[in-house]
Formats: structure tokens, sequence, C-alpha cells
């Protein structure tokens, strides 16, 4: 009896297997039948469904500068579109004579699109309210227009460029962002699309197209940056006249808050008009502030020094013997002036931007040291700045690093970085001691006009205020005594904290004769309201980023502090 009363179950459970094993089959079936026999039928039902609705675009959010001046809006343009069932056989010819010199198109061209069977297709996307007010008197059935908006960037500072262009990027003609904050910001610029089944022709005769009900689109958000366009101006004006008058490559220029890392003018040159980005060269899109490495020479010594100072391996007035020349792992490296300057303090290392005192800094640290600082102040990182594209070169791991890598990254070469990377690291300084990450938006203003700030964020504690201080100190010595003379400015001696940087281009695997020159600085130096870094790549007269990019800082500068009444 046992037995049986097993047998009983067992049958069940086979029984149950079986019929799932059939639904299985008869699934899989279906599946093979409707994607493979049906799968051209599918289509088809597919873009019937989708043609029976318009898209009802979102309004792109505008963009502004930190006192609301405009930087980027929308200007109206309309979209014309054909209910093809709605225009006779007989009217077609007709129709299509009168659309096609008004739209630019050829008459056989428009005729094709009209005698579709579809219930609703563009004629024409985004055209001026003149030509669609040119169609409003002719009142041909089957015929419409839709209201749209097409994104308008403000003129820059450089004639034939947009303002800000390489920072703001751009949206393209189906509105959507490419590059910089349009592109970083593009879902919440962009909103949300709605969609209407019921459209009317230019003589007011409803289309409907189907019985599903309208959704009124989401417009997108308003961006407040922390751009200063009138700064903007400035910058744009002067790196531009500073990279033809040194018969440059290219240029950029970045200016910070430190405290808060807010964005005050980013300009680079040469630049491009957003509005007419279809006809652009593409290689101007990138911005080199973010998408571009590059070795930046002795403005890395601030970064090299400040952590032996943090690291108690030095101070201002350690004193070291300077012959002129550096011998590491079989090299020898020699000051930028192939001289020797005998015993120096640390301070006029700086100064004078002697190559072999950066490299005693970093040996009196030590590798380990040297390499934990360079990563402290985010070299190798990517900042995080909200800009699309930003890139970063990874320092790796310090096993692989050889003696003469770290010899040369002491006074920045053999080692890359972007310029806001760099602008980034030097503010540790400015800040007293703290990484902070830089930032273009200040707020987000959403739909009922509510203003959403953006916070400050403090990345990391670098080094301690202390070292930052005696940093700040030698930096003044830069300006009042060394390479950084030609960034003085009346009424602020003593009050401006600088590095210049000179540093040789690799060209396939070797050193060439061309040089990037920069300058950064900050005023005033005890407190900072500003930090400034111009770099000017490949000058044709002069080199030194004392001659070719600390005269354009002071320029921009001044002008800071004139409209901001900074005091020193």
């Amino acid at each position: 009896m046992r037995g049986v009363q097993n047998a009983e179950p067992r049958s069940r459970i086979l029984t149950l297997l079986a019929l799932m094993l059939l639904a299985y089959f008869v699934l899989f079936a279906r599946l093979v039948y409707w994607q493979g026999f049906r799968h051209h039928d599918l289509v088809q039902l597919a873009a019937a469904y989708h043609d029976d609705v318009i898209t009802l675009p979102a309004v792109r959010g505008k963009i502004v500068d930190r006192n609301g001046g405009l930087l980027v809006t929308n200007t109206p343009v309309y979209s014309i579109f054909a209910s093809p069932d709605q225009i006779t056989a007989a009217d077609r010819s007709t129709v299509a004579a009168k659309l096609a010199p008004i739209l630019e198109m050829r008459p056989d061209d428009v005729l094709q699109q009209i005698t579709s069977t579809k219930k609703f297709v563009y004629l024409k996307r985004r055209v001026a309210a003149d030509v669609a007010a040119q169609l409003d008197g002719l009142q041909l059935p089957g015929i419409g227009k839709i209201e749209e908006t097409k994104r308008t960037y403000v003129d820059g500072g450089v004639p034939g460029t947009s303002l800000a262009a390489n920072l703001l990027g751009f949206a393209n003609n189906d509105g959507q962002g490419n590059y910089g904050i349009e592109g970083y910001y593009d879902r919440v610029l962009a909103g949300q699309a709605g969609y209407e089944a019921t459209i009317r022709d230019l003589a007011n005769r409803p289309i409907v197209l189907s019985d599903r009900r309208r959704q009124d689109p989401v417009d997108g958000v308003t961006l407040q940056l922390s751009l200063d366009g009138s700064i903007q101006v400035a910058a744009e004006r002067a790196l531009a006249a500073g990279v033809a008058k040194y018969q440059a490559e290219s240029g950029s220029l970045l200016i910070m808050e430190p405290k808060t890392g807010r964005i005050v003018a980013w300009a680079d040159v040469p630049s491009y008009n957003a509005n007419q980005f279809s006809t652009t060269d593409t290689a101007l899109f990138l911005d080199p502030s973010v998408s571009s490495l590059y070795e930046p020479g002795s403005v890395m010594k601030v970064v090299t020094l400040s952590g032996a100072l943090d690291a108690h391996a030095m101070t201002p007035t350690t004193l070291f013997n300077d012959t002129g020349v550096a011998r590491v792992g079989g090299y020898a490296i020699h000051n930028w002036d192939n001289r020797g300057h005998g015993v120096v303090t640390m301070t006029k290392v700086l100064e004078q931007s002697l190559n072999v005192g950066a490299i005693h800094a970093e040996q009196l640290e030590g590798p380990g040291n040297f390499f934990q600082y360079l990563q402290r102040f985010g070299i190798g990182d990517r900042t995080g700045v909200d800009l699309a594209g930003e890139v970063a070169a990874p320092l790796g791991d310090l096993k692989t690093w050889k003696p003469i890598q770290l010899a040369t990254a002491s006074y920045g070469q053999g080692v890359d970085v972007t310029p806001i990377q760099l602008l980034a690291a030097v503010n540790v300084v400015a800040t007293g001691g703290d990484l902070v990450m830089p930032h273009v938006v200040d707020s987000v203003i959403d739909g009922n006009g509510v203003s959403h700030p953006v916070p400050t964020r403090i990345v990391r504690h670098v080094v301690s205020p202390a070292a930052a201080k005696q940093m700040q100190q030698m930096m003044v010595g830069v300006v009042e005594h060394g390479s950084g003379f030609a960034t003085r400015i009346d009424g602020f001696k003593n009050r401006i904290a600088g590095k210049t940087g000179t540093a040789q281009v690799p060209e396939n695997g070797h050193y060439g004769s061309d040089v990037i020159g920069s300058f950064i600085g900050f005023v005033p130096a005890d407190h900072p309201q500003f930090i400034m870094v111009v770099i000017v790549r490949k000058p044709k007269i002069l080199f030194e980023g004392a001659y070719v990019a600390a005269p354009i800082w002071k320029t921009v500068a001044s002008a800071l502090i004139t409209q901001w009444n900074i005091a020193p």
C-alpha cells in the first residue's frame, strides 16, 4: 500500500512538469512567429502608433550669469508640417508649388511628402518667424505650423565668437546639449517633452490624429552661473590680444573664487560662435581647459615645495647650495638658465624658479611623501567640475616611478594636468590648505522660480594652515623679487602671490623647441578674493611665462580689482 500511495504524488508532479514544458514550447513558438515571420508587421504597427501624435518640445532652460544677465536664451521658430490625408489629390500639385519657394525646397520633394500615407509629416523644421508668416496668408489645406525654439547665444568679447562658448557648449538642432554646461546639464535643461493628438492647419481647421489625450511639456530649469559676464568679456579680449601679440597657437584663462570654487571667468582662444555650430570646425568645440592635458612646468614647484613645508622637510629659509645641475639616475638636470646660484634659501628657489632646488625639495620629502602630496593636491584626478568632457592622467603606482620621473615631476615636466586641475591644486595654498571642488553653476531655478543654491564642496584638507601661509609669502616673493615681476599692480605691493611656468612641449617622445608659458596668482595674498591662471601655448615671440602669460594676468586682474572694488 505504501508503494501505491507514493505513486500518485509522483504522477501529479510529472503531469505538472509536462504542462510547464508544453507552455514553454507554445510561448517559444509564438515568439519565433512574431519576431521572425511577423517582424515587418510589428515595425509598421509601431510606426503607426508613433504617427498618431506629435511631440510638443519643452522649452530649454535659460542660462544666466551671477548678476542675472542672459548668456543663453531661446528664440521662437516654427516647424512646418503636413497632414497628407487632409489634402485632396487635386490640390497636391498646387500646394506643393506654393510651399516650395517659401520653404526653399524643390516642388517634387514637397509633393512626395504630402502624398504620403501618414497622417502627419514634418516638411521643414525650425524656420524663422517671417517664413511662417508668409505661410499664414496662404491658409493651405492640411498644412500647419508648430511653435518651437532655437538656442541663442550672446555675442562674445571677441568678434565672431559667442560669450564663453567653450564653457557653455551648445544645443544642436534636435535640442540636445553638447559640450560644456549644455552637455553636462542636458537632462535638466531639456525638460520633458509632451505630445498632442489634435492639431490645426493654417486655416484653423482641426486635424485629429487619434483619440489620445494631450500631454503638456515640462520646461527645463534655468541655470544661474557664477560667471561674471563683464569680467568674462575683459578676459576674452585680453587673452585674444595676448595670443595675437605673441603669435601663440592658443591660450586659456580661468578665474575662480578660492574659498567657494565658484568660476568667475573661463576664456579660450581660439573660440567659436555657438549660434553657428553647424558650420564650425568641430576641433574648436573641444575645451582645452578640461579636455586637454599638458605638462605645467614650474608652476608645479608650488605643489612640491608646499608638500615639503607641510612635511617639515624644509622651511622657507632652509639653505641650499645650487650648483646649477642635479644628477639623478644617470641624467644631468639643469636650471632653466643653465647657471648655478650658490647658497640660496628655498624662498629664492621659488622666486628664481630653480629646477635643481625643486629636485632638492622632492628629495628632502622622500619619494613616498612627495608622491602622496601630488595625490592630495589632486594631481592625476578629475576635479569634478560641472562641465562635460573632463579628463585626467592618473599617476599610477609609485612602484612604477623611476627616480628621474620623480625629479622631473617636481618642476612640472613628465606629469600631465588640465588647466582646471592645476588651478584647483594651487588654490589649496590660497584657501589655507583645503582642496575645493570648482563649479560653474551657482544655483538651479525651478519652474516655480525657486532657487536651489549649489553648495561649496571641500574635497579634503591637504596641508596645514601654517604651511599654506608660508607658501603664500613665498609666492609674494616671486612677484616682488622674482619671475612674476610683470604682474605687479600699483597699490598692491606685497599683496599679489603668484608663480610663473615655462614648460617644454613633448613631441614624439622628445622635447622640442615649443613651450607653454603660464602664470597663476591670487589677490590679496592673505585673504584672496580671486585666483587666476593664464596659459599661452606655443608662442613664437618671447617664450617664458613671465613675458607671455604674466602681462595678460595683470590686465585682467586690474580690471577685476576695479570692478569688484577689491582693497589691498
